[in-house]
């Protein structure tokens, strides 16, 4: 049987051919796609801006999407990675319901609703084998909460009468800020881990600039968007905002090692999921809501 030369017979060069090195595509940092990332969030700032300033209810209706988005991402992987049964449908349905009451009620609304929600969680999981029943509806309380449950204090900042949509910008500017002066001087000089088992890529450095840059931020917003703002009231807010988006992120990461994930979800191309978005946000809603209710007043 004669010998099958192990190249193509049309190809004169056989084994000879030496094929040139190609060059390996370009990364982003953090194996993020820079461009859709930035396209992704000018486009989200838009429809928010928008709705924001055009017709308030449009807002309520982004926010309680975002919700239910969050809650989806955060069950969807809570079941794959861990088994854990959290039960969506009483959470989005309660989670919509908190939203739109924190909005028309207020504060008091909103706990009625999470404690109307919890319970229907209780009662939904019990269709269900008893098996973990006291593990699932833990992660479907805890689920109630760290979503929709703060993300109620965004909308909450929108019913403020007269300067809501101001109060909402201004906590949308000073979390991108914060956020925003972590990296670049992070990123330009960080050498001291923050937190290197929770968060490798954060420093003291970079949460300094955090600080440095939402407080600047903060000063301007207090003094030219929100009535009877002070620019020493922003500085404070600046300071907490810092703080608080910090630890949101570092919670979020917190979670996501426990699951052994890298991003929630891939809804947002260049961003990962909803829930990658929300992390500094939710927690830092309510601590912008408490301090603007003490420094301007809440009246809805």
């Amino acid at each position: 049987m004669p010998m099958v030369p192990d190249f193509p017979p049309d190809d004169p060069a056989g084994d000879d051919a030496v094929t040139p090195p190609q060059p390996e595509p370009k990364k982003q940092r953090g194996g993020r796609d820079l461009g859709a990332a930035i396209g992704v969030g000018l486009g989200l700032g838009a429809v928010i801006i928008a709705a924001l300033f055009v017709y308030k209810v449009v807002f309520v209706g982004v926010v309680a999407a975002a919700v239910v988005a969050g809650l989806w991402e955060l069950t969807s992987r809570l079941r794959e990675r861990k088994d854990v049964n959290a039960p969506l449908v009483p959470l989005a349905v309660g989670g919509v319901a908190m939203v739109v009451v924190g909005y028309w009620r207020g504060a008091e609304g909103a706990w009625v609703v999470m404690a109307l929600t919890a319970l229907a969680v209780l009662v939904w999981r019990m269709n269900d084998v008893p098996q973990d029943y006291l593990r699932d509806v833990t992660a479907g309380v805890f689920a109630a909460f760290y979503v929709p449950f703060l993300a109620t204090f965004v909308v909450m900042l929108l019913a403020a009468d007269g300067d809501g949509p101001w109060r909402v910008l201004t906590f949308l500017i000073l979390t991108v800020v914060s956020d925003t002066g972590a990296y670049a001087v992070g990123y330009k000089f960080g050498k001291h881990k923050l937190a290197p088992r929770i968060s490798p890529g954060k420093t003291r450095e970079g949460l300094a600039g955090a600080a440095g840059f939402a407080m600047a931020a903060g000063a301007l917003c207090m003094q030219f968007m929100i009535d009877d703002g002070q620019w020493w009231q922003g500085l404070l807010l600046g300071l907490a905002v810092a703080a608080s988006a910090t630890l949101g992120d570092l919670s979020e990461s917190m979670i996501k090692r426990d699951l052994g994930i890298k991003d929630m979800g891939s809804l947002l191309p260049g961003h990962g999921g909803i829930m990658d978005r929300l992390d500094s946000l939710l927690p830092t809603a309510p601590v912008v809501w408490l301090l603007m209710a003490v420094f301007v007043g809440s009246d809805m």
